[in-house]
C-alpha cells in the first residue's frame, strides 16, 4: 500500500466526521414556512365569533377572510445543514440570518411578549380603521413634538389636537400634513386646535423646506373612544402586527349588511395604522402558499411587498395591491362583481 492510498483511506473517516459535525452543529439561520392561515370571520377555538362586537347591530358573512401566517423558527431553534439546506432550495421556504431577524440579548419569552403586544395594538388600529371606512371620526391628528425655533414654536404645543387648516376638517396625521403642504407659499394657515379639551384658533406662517411648506410640528394619529367595544378572540400563539389589514377587513365585514366576499375565500396580509394604511410585512411569499393551499383565489398585498410577491407560487389566485383598508373594500367589491374586473395587481397587470 503506497503512502497517498494510506493517506486518502485517513482521510475519508476524517471527512465524514465533518460532514457528521456539520450536519448536527446549529447554524446561525432562521427558517420561514408557510403557516396556518385563519378565517377571521369564523369562530375560534372556543366557539366564539373571532371577531366579536357589542354596541351595533352585526351582519352574518359566509365567505371568508383569511389572515395568514408564517412559522418561522425560534430563536433558540436547532437548525443543522440539513435543515437549512432543504429550506434554501424549498421554493415555499426562505432562510434568513438569525442576526437579520433576531437581535442581540432577547429571548424567546420576550420575542413572545412583543409579537402579543404588536398584534394588540393592530387590533386597535384595525378597529379604528375599520369604523373610519364606515363614518365614524374615530382618529384624531396629534401634535407629538414642536421644533424649537420653528413657525409653530411658541404658538402650538405637545398633545395640542388640530381638528381643522384653513376651515378644512382633519381626521389623521396624514390629512393635517397634506393642508399644511397643500397651502399657499408665505401665508397664514388657520389652524382648529383642542388644547386640553378648549377650542382655540391659531394661525402659523409656514416656512419653505426642500420646496414644501412645514411649520415645523412633529404629528400622529391618536384614536379617541369607539363607539362599539370590539374584541378579536385570536389564538394567544399568534402574534405580530401582519394581520392589521385582514382584521379591519373582518371588522367592517361584520358591521355591514351584506356580504363584502359574497361567499369567498380570501386571503391578505398586511400591518394596518389608525387611518387605514397597510404597511410591509416579512414573509410574504411563504404567506402566499398559505393563502393558496387554503382555497383563497384573492390575495391583498401590501404595496411594499409586491415585488417579492410576484416571485411567490400563487397558482391561479389573483395578487391585489392593498395600499389601504378603503382600497381592499375596494378591489374586493370589484372582484365579486367581476372576477375578470381590473384590479391594482402586484407585477403591473390588472
Amino acid at each position: 500500500m503506497t503512502q497517498r492510498t494510506l493517506a486518502g483511506l485517513l482521510a475519508v473517516p476524517l471527512l465524514l466526521a465533518l460532514w457528521v459535525a456539520a450536519a448536527f452543529e446549529s447554524l446561525p439561520y432562521v427558517t420561514y414556512s408557510p403557516g396556518l392561515t385563519v378565517n377571521v370571520l369564523g369562530d375560534n377555538d372556543e366557539g366564539k365569533p373571532i371577531i366579536e362586537v357589542k354596541g351595533k347591530p352585526t351582519y352574518a358573512d359566509d365567505g371568508q377572510l383569511r389572515m395568514t401566517t408564517v412559522f418561522v423558527s425560534q430563536r433558540d431553534a436547532h437548525n443543522g445543514l440539513f435543515e437549512v439546506m432543504r429550506d434554501w432550495v424549498s421554493p415555499s421556504r426562505a432562510v434568513y440570518p438569525k442576526a437579520a431577524i433576531y437581535p442581540e440579548g432577547g429571548s424567546v419569552e420576550k420575542d413572545r411578549q412583543e409579537g402579543q403586544a404588536e398584534m394588540t395594538s393592530s387590533q386597535d388600529a384595525a378597529t379604528a380603521a375599520a369604523l373610519t371606512q364606515l363614518g365614524y371620526d374615530v382618529t384624531e391628528a396629534v401634535v407629538a413634538g414642536v421644533e424649537k425655533g420653528s413657525p409653530a414654536d411658541g404658538t402650538l404645543k405637545t398633545g395640542d389636537v388640530i381638528v381643522g387648516v384653513n376651515d378644512t376638517k382633519v381626521a389623521d396625521s396624514d390629512e393635517l400634513v397634506a393642508a399644511v403642504t397643500a397651502a399657499p407659499a408665505g401665508q397664514p394657515v388657520a389652524l382648529d386646535v383642542r388644547r386640553k379639551g378648549k377650542p382655540l384658533a391659531l394661525s402659523v406662517t409656514p416656512r419653505q423646506v426642500d420646496g414644501r411648506p412645514q411649520v415645523g410640528i412633529q404629528v400622529a394619529t391618536k384614536t379617541t373612544d369607539f363607539p362599539v367595544d370590539v374584541t378579536i378572540g385570536i389564538d394567544p400563539a399568534i402574534g405580530g402586527p401582519s394581520a392589521g389589514l385582514m382584521f379591519s377587513l373582518g371588522i367592517y365585514d361584520t358591521l355591514t349588511k351584506g356580504s363584502l366576499t359574497d361567499g369567498k375565500t380570501i386571503a391578505g396580509t398586511g400591518t394596518i395604522d389608525a387611518a387605514g394604511n397597510v404597511g410591509p410585512i416579512g414573509g410574504i411569499q411563504q404567506k402566499i402558499v398559505g393563502a393558496r393551499n387554503a382555497g383563497a383565489e384573492l390575495f391583498m398585498v401590501p404595496p411594499d411587498n409586491c415585488d417579492e410577491a410576484v416571485g411567490a407560487r400563487n397558482g391561479d389566485m389573483r395578487l391585489v395591491k392593498a395600499p389601504s383598508t378603503e382600497s381592499a373594500i375596494d378591489s374586493i367589491k370589484k372582484w365579486v362583481a367581476d372576477p375578470d374586473a381590473e384590479l391594482p395587481s402586484c407585477g403591473g397587470g390588472s
